[in-house]
This record gives structure tokens, sequence and C-alpha cells, in this order.
């Protein structure tokens, strides 16, 4: 065990997520606004799917009454756990919450739900709420990185629901104005609550649609015991059996502490333009690519070669003609989207889409997903993949993609954000939502923000 001379890397950590209370960079504050933005909107379209509202319809069955608005449901709350379960499972329903794409995980599903849900509950400022964010998105990115995400999630663990629980436990331990002590105990409670396999993307269902919900209430959860004076293990993820050591085979334990204060986790996200799988997107590009230079149509295709990280070639190789779930994680689905449909459209992916025989037809043209060296080099922190096209007059036709559009390497312009904010919420929210989310840092309390998101379009 750790001597006070010698903190544990976790402790180390929790200090400095402690210290930033009231002195975050407006920078970070400003790009947390942007992210609560792009959250809020997969939340409210999220909430539509069926396995959302299984979701909502548990939290409300258990009876639980509090302040924090259930999103998607008018003038409905609950308790910040039950609703930061919701909303999470909401936000995460539809594949189109941000990336963080080292850690391979998807911060914003998780973290924002469980601190808005608490902010609410609290009464705390907009500032509040925005560190809150950042400080949660740091712990997640930081604990996803750490655990070796590759390995970890080659091994069968779905990175957003095991990492996301420090993130949502930072987020609150923030909104409860923690010590580095109480949020440390977070932490080790937290390692014991960190769970969700990749086994959707083998034999598919509904729960990876859960595991951002899962992860927001079990990190919220994690830090409401601390507070309660509940004791975590001193070094929950970095210790002998701390979660960056069990859950891979090639731990990297300095970046939990590399860097702090100059490496700042919000810099490296990935804002998603397609509802599909980010490691495929980049393979999406460059189809979308293809189809625009040489003006393609399904019979100028003969066969289609893909190349990608060793992960695609392993979790994203599959029929995208079954499931919802399918199509938005099968390479071969979206590259016949990407030069027939347009993924850039949630509607893409529904069921009554993915089914026409058009599409079904020009995915088996995909006679090969192969892994290349080049973009396991670089995955997961930049992602890469290739598309070659034979076409019937023989012709050979190629694009690569390194670094994706709406990742850190090429971000989506302030125009294509706002497209997809108005995309996912037109005639579902308040249309004064975005506006009152970009003026937060100044609301002294979250009245506002709390009405136009529990309120009727009408009103």
């Amino acid at each position: 065990m750790p001597s006070p001379t010698s903190p544990s890397q976790s402790a180390i950590l929790a200090e400095f997520l402690t210290q930033l209370a009231g002195s975050v960079d407006p920078r970070l504050l400003e790009l947390a606004t942007a992210r609560l933005i792009d959250t809020s909107a997969s939340i409210i379209f999220g909430a539509e799917q069926p396995w959302s509202n299984a979701v909502i319809e548990h939290a409300l069955d258990t009876g639980a009454t509090g302040n924090s608005t259930i999103i998607g449901r008018p003038n409905t709350t609950s308790t910040p756990a039950m609703t930061a379960l919701a909303n999470g499972a909401s936000g995460h329903a539809f594949e189109l919450d941000d990336v963080h794409e080292e850690a391979i995980n998807h911060p914003g599903a998780v973290v924002i739900p469980a601190a808005l849900a608490l902010a609410e509950d609290l009464n705390c400022s907009g500032r509040d709420l925005l560190e809150a964010i950042v400080i949660g998105y740091e712990a997640m990115g930081r604990a996803g990185i750490a655990v070796g995400p590759t390995s970890h999630m080659l091994a069968g663990f779905h990175p957003t629901s095991m990492s996301g629980v420090f993130g949502a436990a930072a987020a609150a331990g923030r909104l409860l104005n923690f010590g580095a002590t109480e949020l440390n105990h977070a932490f080790g409670i937290a390692s014991s609550l960190a769970s969700g396999t990749m086994e959707f993307a083998a034999s598919g269902g509904m729960a990876k649609r859960i595991h951002a919900g899962r992860a927001a209430e079990g990190g919220l959860t994690a830090a409401l015991l601390a507070a309660r004076g509940f004791e975590g293990s001193s070094d929950g993820l970095a210790g002998r059996y701390g979660f960056c050591r069990i859950f891979t085979d090639d731990p990297r334990l300095d970046l939990l502490t590399d860097r702090l204060g100059q490496r700042w986790m919000l810099d490296e996200i990935t804002v998603k333009p397609y509802a599909a799988c980010s490691d495929i997107h980049p393979m999406i590009q460059a189809a979308i690519q293809l189809r625009h230079e040489h003006n393609l149509q399904p019979g100028d295709i003969e066969s289609i070669e893909l190349d990608g990280p060793t992960k695609a070639a392993v979790q994203n190789d599959m029929d995208g003609t079954i499931s919802v779930m399918a199509a938005q994680y099968s390479a071969q689905f979206n590259i016949a989207a990407a030069l027939i449909a347009d993924p850039a459209n949630p509607e893409t992916y529904q069921l009554d889409q993915i089914s026409k025989p058009e599409i079904s037809a020009l995915q088996e043209k995909v006679v090969s997903l192969r892994p290349a060296a080049e973009f396991d080099a670089t995955y997961a922190w930049k992602m890469g993949g290739r598309v070659r096209i034979r076409l019937v007059d023989g012709r050979m036709v190629s694009a690569t993609v390194h670094g994706q559009k709406g990742s850190m390497h090429d971000p989506l312009e302030a125009s294509e954000l706002a497209s997809k904010f108005s995309r996912l919420t037109e005639g579902r929210c308040n249309p004064n939502l975005e506006s009152l989310i970009w003026a937060v840092d100044a609301a002294e309390e979250l009245t506002e923000l709390s009405k136009a998101l529990r309120s009727p379009i009408s009103d």
C-alpha cells in the first residue's frame, strides 16, 4: 500500500483533478460547451429508439423521485442515478455520440448525463457543470488510454462501459466539492463497478446500447457512496489488482498522469458525422470520396477490398443487414451505404433501409477486409482505412483516409456541427435549446436549461 509520502497513481490523478475546481481554462470550458451541445442532440435523437424507451421505462418503474430531467419524456424527472442511466443509454443509443479515439471510448454519453443529472439535482451553476464535464472527460480518457485500449478491447471488454465509471465519478466529485481523498475513494469504488463486454459485436442484441448509461450510473453511484464516507481502494486504477492492470495484457500506467495539465483529453475528441462505429469512418469517407470522384453507380462495381486496423478486421466484419446494431458496426454495410445512400443521415440505419435488396447486393461485393500494418501503427490515436474498388471495365480505383473527418486531425467545421445538431433535434426539442447551452457558462443556475430539456416542443 502506498505510503503518505508516495501516493498511488490514482491518488495523484485525483489530486490534480480536484485542484481544477474554479480554475479551468476558458478554452476548455468552451470545448465542454460544444460537447454538451453535441451530446444533448445525441440524447434527444436517441431517446426515441425502442431500446432507449426500455431503459427509460425501467428507470421510471423504480419509483425513484428527484429533480433530474429524463430527456425525451416531457416534464419527467427522477433521481440523479436513474436519470444518468436513462440519458446515458439514450446518448449512446444510435452511434452518434463523441469518441476519444485513443481510449476507444465514448465520454460524452457517460460524463455529460452523470454531470447534468447531478448538477440539476444540486442546483449548481453553469460553470460548475462545465468544469465537471472537463474533469470527467479527463478522468475517463486517461483511464481509457492507460488500460492499453487495443489489447483491452480485443480481449472482449467494451471500453466505454469499463473506463466510463471513472469519468462519471470524477464529474460527480467536482459537483460534490470533493477533495483528493474523497475522489480517490470514488475511483476505488468505481473500479469494482466497471463492466461491459464486446459480445454484441459477435452475437448481437441490445446490450451495447445500455453501456454508457450503466457507466454513468455506476460512476455517479461510486461518488455518492464516497460522499457518505464509503471507502474505496487507494489505487483502484493502477494498483496490483487495479483496473488498468487486470483488464488488459498491455497496461500503460504512465499515461494516467503523463503531462497532466498539458495534454487534455478534450482536445482529442472526435465528433461523429456518421451513425456508425468510428473505427470504420475512414473507410466510409474513402468510399464517399471514390463515389464522387468517379461518379460510381452500383452497376459499375465488380468487387471491393478494404484495409483497416486489426480491430476493424476482427470486430467489424459482419453482415450489416440483420439488425440496426449490425448495420452500424459492419464495415461491409457502411461501404455499401457510402456508395448508394447517405451515412450522414441516421435514417440510413433504420430497419426499413438496411433491408433494401440493393444494399445487401452491394455489401456482398466486399470480398475482403484485411488488417494493415500502417493503420495498426497509429491505432487508435489516428484511425485509418483504405477502399479499393475493381470496376467492371477492369479499372481499379483506390482511396485512403488516415485521420478521418470529425477527428482532431480533421475537425468538423462550426457549420457542420450546427447542421448535425439541427438534423438530430429538429421537431424534437425546445427551439431555444442550443442558444441556452451556449450561454450556460454565465448561468447562475440551470433552471432555464432544465426547463428547455424537459418542456414539450410547443412551449
